[in-house]
């Protein structure tokens, strides 16, 4: 059941997560690209339960760009914003930005805020939800 006061474009959800050592998967404790993608995923499921009282289910993505490293320490923000509504289909927009930052050439577990938060990864993507 679709609650129209939610349902929207322009709607947006954010979470905030702080990326485990345990993710790192690359030397430079790099994060893989699918990091982002399963927190894409998750911002999109609250999204629906927003929209539509239902977790929906994920259909595709498009436009995957991967234009910054995501790294382990980082906090990412993700941003799920509902860009157009079909009878089923919600297409969204998605950004995961690193806006903190490990800097282990300070300490061993010092971190800052930054000054200028680095957009990682941008994507589309399109959640069904039941009729």
């Amino acid at each position: 059941m679709m609650r129209t006061d939610a349902c929207q474009p322009g709607l947006v959800i954010t979470h905030r997560r702080y990326v485990p050592f345990s993710h790192a998967h690359y030397a430079g404790n790099l994060v893989d690209g699918a990091y982002s993608l399963g927190l894409f995923g998750d911002v999109a499921t609250e999204l629906c339960i927003t929209t539509d009282e239902d977790e929906g289910l994920f259909a595709s993505y498009a436009e995957v760009q991967f234009l910054n490293p995501v790294r382990a320490g980082d906090v990412l923000e993700v941003r799920a914003e509902l860009v157009r509504v079909g009878s089923r289909s919600r297409e969204i927009a998605f950004t995961a930005t690193v806006i903190a930052r490990g800097t282990p050439e300070v300490s061993e577990s010092a971190a800052r805020v930054l000054d200028e938060p680095l957009v990682a990864t941008t994507a589309r993507g399109t959640c069904v939800v039941p009729a």
